[in-house]
């Protein structure tokens, strides 16, 4: 006589691919505040634990549910250990570190593509924003650091539209370092600027 066995699935070398697309899917529909690691565990029919084994902290699932080859967390370190002065600048290099990286480029494009899709300017506002850019405004102890940062963003995205979407020219083939002789006064600007 066979029994069925109850309860959740245990892990299999197919589990941790379960528990991304389950992620993928619940970050999308509810954003990265609505979606806990339990919600996600639940969807994958696994348990909460096995969620954290293999992917660490409710950041780290975000991270890899967006298929991202750098962790934008630990890129930013050098902006923030350099302090205020010379962030616009330090933040113009990483930025275009990433993006001029073609490995890296291709998942965040498709990450920027999604953002007409239910879900996607959720990602795009909780990796971008929530996950990247918020905590080096708090680090750096810039006064008004949402509001700071979400205008280093606007910046950000219109280069990202721009040179790697829409590939405009001459953006779009401009050497990094006339980029960041360019952008890097700006964002400094909204780093440390009188703001209206």
């Amino acid at each position: 006589m066979t029994t069925t066995r109850r309860g959740r699935r245990p892990g299999a070398p197919d589990t941790r691919a379960a528990i991304l697309a389950a992620a993928r899917e619940l970050f999308a529909a509810s954003g990265h505040a609505g979606t806990s690691v339990r919600a996600v565990a639940a969807a994958a029919g696994v348990d909460a634990a096995l969620v954290h084994h293999y992917f660490g902290t409710k950041d780290d699932l975000f991270l890899a549910a967006l298929a991202v080859r750098v962790d934008p967390r630990t890129a930013m370190i050098p902006v923030i250990e350099g302090g205020v002065e010379g962030a616009g600048e330090r933040i113009m290099r990483v930025f275009l570190e990433v993006w001029d990286d073609e490995e890296s480029r291709l998942p965040l494009l498709a990450l920027f593509r999604g953002i007409v899709e239910p879900g996607g300017r959720q990602l795009l506002r909780d990796g971008f924003l929530r996950m990247v850019l918020g905590p080096v405004g708090q680090a750096l102890g810039l006064d008004e650091p949402d509001r700071r940062m979400t205008l280093v963003a606007s910046q950000l995205v219109g280069i990202v539209m721009l040179r790697y979407l829409l590939v405009v020219e001459p953006l779009a083939s401009a050497p990094p370092d006339v980029l960041v002789a360019t952008y890097a006064p700006v964002l400094q600007g909204y780093l440390d600027g009188p703001l209206p």
